[in-house]
Formats: structure tokens, sequence, C-alpha cells
């Protein structure tokens, strides 16, 4: 088409993207077109704009590697990962649900490890936690042989492939349910956490005046045929920034109980004075046992960076 007028490109490329033979693709292409050209539109960007946004575009990608990923990172700052998640779970968004995002610090291949052992595998400071989780279907049966990946921050706020100090895995484990549906491990109490701003997140967050901390969470990614692939996060109750989270990512189905205890005697004899315990049950649903691509697939390092924390206005 010879194009005459602006209203005649949003046609064209439209009637361009009807000869691509996957039907789900063309409908995709085709949304995403009308919504780019009618924000083109309504908003008049000029060319310097577009410049900038192609240029932040292009950062995103090119600071996205095996041990970061600023395009995830981007996503959950503006709320996409959190409607993906909630518009796909609780049959369509109807119900509350323990699913939650992925996030963008998930590596594959975690050890396996028994039910009840440690994922703690080299010094790390922090509260002792002994966590149990129990997995069923929606009408409350346990999901026996279901893979459960764990993975979490440290106290000082690192996941260990952002930290160079922390040994390889470190908090990360892989456990099997057991005829009851569940799973028992022991790690040591997580601490939210700042997401790095040193990218074209950090400018995004600054120019809105919004923090860049996420609520102490531990993930967990549920793996069994027959159901959906479930990512969840259980928020500490404790947490000041539940409201706040910069990813969007708290529900109140993911807001655990921490429980601390101060005076008892901890389910493994080693463990002296203060110490939590968490329990949580998750509920997977029915549909394809896909397993995910790892935003990640190694460990940064060099010098451990620095946790820049940014103030809301």
């Amino acid at each position: 088409m010879i194009v005459e007028h602006p209203d005649d490109l949003t046609a064209a490329v439209l009637a361009e993207l009807n000869r691509a033979d996957d039907a789900r693709w063309r409908e995709l292409m085709q949304a995403a077109v009308r919504h780019l050209h009618g924000f083109i539109r309504d908003t008049r960007v000029t060319e310097a704009e577009f410049q900038k946004i192609c240029a932040t575009l292009a950062r995103l990608g090119q600071m996205t590697g095996p041990s970061h990923n600023e395009v995830v990172l981007a996503a959950g700052s503006l709320g996409i990962s959190a409607l993906v998640c909630l518009l796909n779970n609780g049959q369509g968004g109807a119900h509350p649900t323990t699913a939650n995002l992925l996030g963008p610090f998930w590596r594959d291949q975690a050890p396996a490890t028994p039910n009840g052992a440690s994922i703690v595998r080299g010094p790390t400071p922090g509260d002792p936690i002994f966590v149990t989780g129990w997995v069923r279907d929606p009408q409350g049966s346990p999901v026996a042989g279901a893979e459960v990946d764990v993975w979490h921050a440290s106290s000082e706020g690192f996941y260990e492939n952002q930290d160079p100090a922390q040994a390889d895995m470190n908090l990360r484990g892989r456990f099997t349910t057991d005829s009851d549906g569940c799973f028992r491990f022991r790690s040591i109490k997580p601490e939210g956490y700042p997401i790095p701003v040193s990218g074209p997140v950090g400018d995004m967050l600054r120019a809105q005046g919004r923090h860049n901390l996420r609520p102490a969470h531990i993930h967990f990614l549920i793996h069994k045929p027959g159901f959906k692939t479930q990512f969840s996060q259980i928020y500490s109750s404790d947490d000041p920034h539940l409201d706040s989270d910069v990813q969007f990512a708290v529900t109140r189905s993911l807001i655990g109980h921490y429980q601390v205890h101060d005076h008892e005697p901890a389910p493994d004899s080693d463990v002296q004075g203060r110490w939590y315990s968490l329990e949580q049950r998750f509920v997977i649903e029915p549909g394809e046992a896909r397993w995910p691509r790892a935003p990640i697939t190694g460990k940064a390092d060099g010098e451990r960076p620095s946790l820049v924390v940014l103030e809301r206005r």
C-alpha cells in the first residue's frame, strides 16, 4: 500500500499481518499493533521521545544476561507480570489463587534435596526457619510426587546468583511431596530487599518517586504431570512493604505467617535461640505441566554488588 495519510498506516500493517499462518500469533500481533499505534496517536509522541523509547527498550535487552534479567524486572515493576498471573489462574481471576510471579531470579537444576534437609549450602547469616508445605488439588486431595523448587534471597538481600560470596545454589533446593502432598525444609528467614536500579527500571522508578523494595518472601515452583505448573511467593506478614511492593505481586492468599519462636526447642537440636516456622498450603489446578524457561542461567562473578534503596515520595 502507498501511504497517503497517517490513518493508512495501521490498516496497512494489519493487512500484512493477515498473511501469518499461526492464528494466535496473528491475533496477538494485530492487537499489539492496534494498541501501539493508538498510543502513538493519543500521546502524539515526538521523534525525540520515540528515539528515547527505542533506546530504553534496547538497553533492557543489553542489560539482560546469564545472571540478571532486566526485561522481566521491568514487566514486574509495571504490574504486567502480576496481571498475566492473575488472569491465567484462579479460573481466570474469579477466585483467589496461590499462584504468583516466577520472578527474574529462578535458576533451573537446583539440587535435589531430601525432605527436611537444609538448603543453606554455605556460611549464611540469619535466623533459622523450618518450612512445611502441603500441595493439594482443587478438591483438597493431597498431590503426591509433585516436584517443588524453592529459592529465596539471603538475610542480606541477595539471591545467590547476584552474590559471588555465596555458595553456588545457596538457598535453593528441589523437593518431592510425600503421600500426604507434604514437603519440608530448613533455611534462614529471608529479608525484604531492593531490586537492582542500575538500568532502565531504576530510571523509571526514580521518575515516579517510587521505592524499589520487595517484601520478604520465599519462592516455590510446583510441577506435577496433569497439573498446571504453579509459581508462588509466600510473603512475610511482618514486612512493612506488603502494600507497596515494587512488583505489585502481594495478594491476600500469599501472605504467610512466619511464626517466631523465642523459647521453644527447635526441630533440629543444633538450633539455639530464636527461630521461625512457616506452614503453607498450595492449591494447584489441572492443566499442562509445562516446565518454564529460566530467566537466568548463571552466577555473577567479581565484586558483590551494592544494594541501593530508593525513597518513596
